[in-house]
């Protein structure tokens, strides 16, 4: 309809900032700016040159140290055949999935290496009645244990230690871009606290 007034429409937002814009010539830019751009290069720069050998470090000293574990493990630990001494509970959904995963904790009777006969508590498929025979993991004294650390697992948990190390290496550098980025706005605030007590006085009017 001719002379409707049309709605309002909401102001616009800033405008965006021109990529890498700390690095242009203009007259507003500070010295600060400059500074935070090359802090941040070089941070840049430093966990680019960190990270890849900070997971390698870390990752071998993993690797080492669970091949270790796994060494002791072999040494200690041995696979024998247990007998139950109690029946072990029944799945509610026999023949499911969640059967074939679940594992409920029985008393077993073992004999160790030398000739001693030992009971111990270890995790057995649900169903099974007493005096069944099942494979387990002892050591020495009897007592049942999980099997030793396999080549894989090794492996896996050397890989994820490293992937931790990049990943500190990574989130040390976004913090110290951070921290280093609020030290210069605050260093710009005290700038512009001076710059605005200096020139108040000549903008204030005598009532």
């Amino acid at each position: 309809m001719k002379g409707e007034i049309p709605p309002a429409q909401p102001p616009p937002g800033p405008p965006p900032r021109p990529l890498l814009w700390r690095w242009r010539r203009n007259p507003l830019r500070r010295r600060t700016d400059r500074l935070q751009a090359w802090t941040g290069l070089a941070v840049l720069i430093i966990v680019l040159a960190v990270a890849p050998v900070a997971a390698v470090l870390v990752g071998d000293a993993a690797r080492g140290h669970y091949e270790d574990i796994a060494r002791h493990q072999h040494r200690t630990r041995y696979e024998t055949n247990a007998t139950l001494t109690e029946n072990a509970p029944r799945h509610p959904e026999p023949g499911s999935d969640e059967e074939k995963q679940t594992r409920y904790p029985v008393e077993v009777r073992v004999v160790t290496r030398e000739g001693r006969t030992r009971h111990t508590r270890a995790e057995v498929e649900p169903g099974l009645t007493a005096d069944n025979t099942v494979r387990i993991w002892i050591t020495a004294d009897g007592e049942a244990t999980d099997p030793p650390l396999t080549s894989q697992e090794v492996r896996s948990r050397a890989v994820g230690w490293a992937l931790l190390a990049a990943i500190g290496t990574v989130l040390t550098g976004a913090a110290v871009h951070a921290l280093t980025g609020r030290v210069l706005r605050r260093r710009n605030l005290s700038h512009w606290d001076t710059a605005w007590a200096e020139t108040a006085p000549r903008w204030t009017t005598p009532m």
